[in-house]
């Protein structure tokens, strides 16, 4: 409840830094985040005198939170689409990625880097170097290109985007059943009862992923091997190892629990960095999520998409920062009763 409250605070503050930068931009351009109407795009000084835009800062800034806040208004797009619905209607892609990326890339690190803290020097402890060196270096957009074309220029098994062709048709036709539940593709076809849609779904989520997993979990490898390194070298490590405590009991019952902080605290904000857009891969497999469109809009200078996306981005990396706590007073008691 503590950490809840406070998370408030914090959330305020980003939302309140997000419009001192938008104060930099002239009024004129500041007026395209309120419009609701393509045709008010002829209309921004007026939109610009109606929404206090010459007026004192404060009152700016009542009018921007109340129009985010109650009208959930974050102005159009440069294809005249509101931002908040265009937000909302390419989250999912993104969402699904991390879906299945992340559990891979939580289940690799921490699995990797406790076997190779624990046996230090040791033939899995250099494969896991190996595979931390490779995933830090491989840039994601060329890793992302040569998985393209080996496996679907080359074998056609798993083809870019969200879903191919067929289903496409299938979903947009007049007289279709579907209907969009979650925008996950492959939980709604379970949910309609479309078995190859889910299949298909998962053949084009296969290489994103793919990507996401090695890259990533190098990350989680490292910092868990370095936690897991320094927890053996505990004192209390050594009274576990006097009082006669198998190898085992040593390092999974006592190290492990206390090399997971560290690691936890990876872990949370690589799912916040990852739900708020990976850019590169969604561009190179073309998943139309939202880090895509946020970088796509920063490139034409597209203002209320980019702001949409640093207030989401804001949103959920408190979220993050608000269960990693709570996962630290479940893990560590000493917190729990600190």
């Amino acid at each position: 409840m503590r950490r809840l409250i406070l998370a408030i605070p914090v959330l305020f503050g980003a939302v309140v830094f997000i419009f001192a930068v938008v104060q930099f931009l002239p009024a004129g351009m500041r007026a395209s985040l309120f419009i609701t109407d393509p045709k008010q795009a002829k209309q921004l000084p007026e939109i610009a005198r109606e929404y206090g835009l010459y007026d004192p800062v404060y009152v700016q800034f009542y009018y921007w939170l109340r129009a985010l806040l109650v009208e959930r208004n974050l102005g159009l797009d440069i294809n005249q689409d509101p931002v908040f619905n265009a937000v909302l209607r390419r989250l999912p892609a993104t969402v699904e990625i991390v879906m299945y990326a992340s559990p891979i890339i939580v289940t690799i690190g921490l699995t990797l880097g406790v076997l190779a803290g624990s046996n230090k020097d040791k033939l899995i402890d250099q494969g896991s170097r190996v595979l931390a060196i490779m995933g830090t270096s491989l840039p994601s957009f060329w890793f992302g290109i040569v998985l393209l074309s080996i496996f679907y220029a080359g074998l056609g098994w798993f083809p870019p985007q969200r879903y191919g062709q067929e289903v496409l048709n299938y979903i947009s036709a007049p007289n279709t059943t579907w209907q969009w539940h979650t925008g996950l593709v492959t939980i709604d076809s379970l949910i309609n009862g479309e078995f190859w849609i889910f299949l298909d779904g998962v053949r084009h989520l296969v290489l994103p992923v793919t990507v996401l997993s090695l890259l990533n979990s190098a990350v989680m490898v490292r910092v868990t091997r370095s936690s897991m390194l320094e927890a053996l070298g505990k004192d209390y490590i050594t009274a576990a190892k006097a009082k006669g405590l198998s190898r085992k009991e040593v390092v999974y019952k006592h190290a492990r629990r206390n090399a997971m902080i560290p690691a936890i605290t990876i872990s949370g904000l690589m799912v916040a960095s990852l739900l708020t857009g990976v850019t590169i891969t969604e561009t190179v497999f073309s998943m139309g999520g939202i880090g895509q469109y946020a970088a796509q809009s920063a490139a034409i200078l597209d203002i209320p998409p980019v702001i949409g996306y640093a207030l989401m981005s804001a949103v959920v990396f408190v979220i993050s920062n608000l269960i990693v706590d709570v996962l630290y007073a479940y893990i560590d008691p000493r917190i729990r009763l600190g």
